[in-house]
């Protein structure tokens, strides 16, 4: 019986919380990896992405503090893969001591992963993602005189860099990950959203841009060919009317449904409506697949009893 591909999108905060420490991201982790586990003990084939918004963020102000002309700041693209690495490395640790734990003979690899966009894109010509550290305004100035970039103000805490946010174009990596599947090897991949780059006519080069993590994390399921796409959260369910006497937990809905509920503006921008978008594109794109949304404390509960927004073309 074929197995079933089941791409899982974790979000970094799932990661780093209150303590950045390498001890702590490891300590989240091995809990993580306890989790994912389920799907592994269900006979699925797995591919994780991740997030990496607060690692990329702290990672940037230690190479900030550190700028000087014989050791330069690394540019974005780099710290979105040295982010990747450390992360993956920190993943595949924590799976291979749960697999030591349940007696499981599986291997799991986290592979620095490039994502092409159009160097055409919009977003290129509007940054909008806020990266790196808070400055004042006259810091700011100062560095847009000098470096060209742009700043904007971000949560009255100060004036932070904002990059263009992409829309993924593929998976430069994708026959990889298929074949690593096709062995049963458990893949990291597109951590972060992936490492930005445009190909110039057979030349990728990195850009300086941040890509969504949730449709980064589409793409990878799409071009794969998944029949199940898992986007974590921190909420078992979806809601509308979230927070109000008359929320409405959603369990089993249709990409129309969903359509309709966003047309009300029922889903945060930047929170659960990148997400909610993502399903329904994989969903709309894979008519017989799935999409769920759901918490990583739930995963058991879902692969036994169904538990969860779990999204389907129709």
């Amino acid at each position: 019986m074929k197995k079933r591909k089941v791409v899982v999108a974790l979000g970094g905060n799932a990661i780093l919380s209150n303590d950045a420490s390498a001890e702590a991201q490891q300590k989240a982790l091995e809990q993580t990896a306890e989790h994912l586990v389920e799907f592994v003990l269900h006979d699925d084939d797995l591919v994780i992405s991740h997030g990496n918004g607060p690692q990329v963020g702290n990672l940037l102000l230690q190479q900030q503090a550190g700028n000087s002309e014989k050791n330069p700041a690394l540019p974005l693209d780099s710290c979105v893969a040295m982010t990747q690495g450390s992360i993956g490395y920190w993943m595949q640790n924590a799976f291979d001591n749960v697999f030591h734990k349940h007696q499981l003979e599986k291997e799991t690899v986290s592979l620095i992963t490039q994502v092409i966009v159009d160097q055409e894109d919009p977003a290129f010509r509007n940054p909008t993602k806020p990266i790196g550290p808070f400055l004042s305004k006259e810091e700011a100035l100062t560095e847009e005189a000098e470096t060209g970039a742009v700043f904007i103000e971000d949560a009255g805490r100060g004036y932070r860099k904002v990059v263009p946010s992409p829309m993924p174009l593929y998976i430069k990596e994708h026959v990889a990950i298929r074949q690593l599947i096709e062995n049963g090897v458990i893949t990291i991949s597109a951590g972060g959203g992936g490492i930005s780059v445009v190909d110039q006519d057979g030349k990728f080069t990195g850009v300086e841009a941040v890509i969504d993590k949730d449709f980064a994390s589409l793409r990878l399921a799409e071009m794969i060919e998944a029949d199940l796409f898992v986007i974590l959260t921190g909420v078992d369910h979806v809601f509308v009317n979230f927070n109000k006497p008359d929320q409405q937990k959603l369990e089993h809905v249709t990409v129309s449904e969903l359509e309709r509920w966003r047309a009300e503006n029922q889903f945060a921008a930047g929170s659960m409506l990148p997400k909610i978008e993502a399903a329904m594109a994989f969903v709309k794109n894979r008519p017989s697949a799935k999409a769920v949304i759901t918490s990583l404390e739930n995963i058991g509960d879902f692969l036994k009893n169904g538990t969860g927004t779990v999204i389907t073309a129709k």
